[in-house]
């Protein structure tokens, strides 16, 4: 048995957290077009756009390394603006047992929470990951806010 962790991080979002909630449950496939620096493919693969069940990859950018992350989409909350992923297949599951993400948005904040398990105790925390993906979420509030 590894180690567990969680992590939990919150962003201020100027064009509210509904918005960002709405890019990623209808528009997902924008995503790459709006921060193609890190994210440069997005797929379904069963499902349809981001409901319960579907199955979705991200083909992104970690520190100059091409990486994948293939997820099932666990649970969707329109009312509570909340989206939980599950990864079943990628880079992320060579460092870490089971991996999930949770996105819930509120009013002005985004708030990402990771739940994993390390395959080994040196394993680091997966800071970089959350770092892009709070980087992602920056570049969609600009987004948004342009428009």
């Amino acid at each position: 048995m590894g180690l567990k962790g969680k992590l939990i991080a919150s962003l201020e979002v100027r064009g509210g957290g509904h918005s960002i909630f709405d890019i990623y449950h209808t528009n997902t496939h924008h995503v790459s077009n709006i921060s193609p620096s890190i994210v440069n493919h997005f797929e379904i693969h069963e499902g349809e756009v981001v409901k319960d069940g579907s199955i979705v990859s991200w083909n992104y950018n970690e520190d100059g390394q091409k990486k994948i992350v293939k997820q099932v989409i666990e649970a969707i909350d329109p009312h509570e603006k909340l989206i939980k992923w599950k990864v079943i297949e990628g880079d992320i599951l060579e460092l870490y047992s089971f991996f999930t993400i949770v996105t819930s948005c509120e009013h002005e904040w985004t708030t990402w929470s990771f739940e994993y398990e390390k395959k080994f105790e040196d394993t680091p925390e997966p800071l970089n990951f959350l770092g892009l993906i709070l980087d992602v979420t920056k570049h969609i509030d600009d987004h948004l806010l342009k428009q």
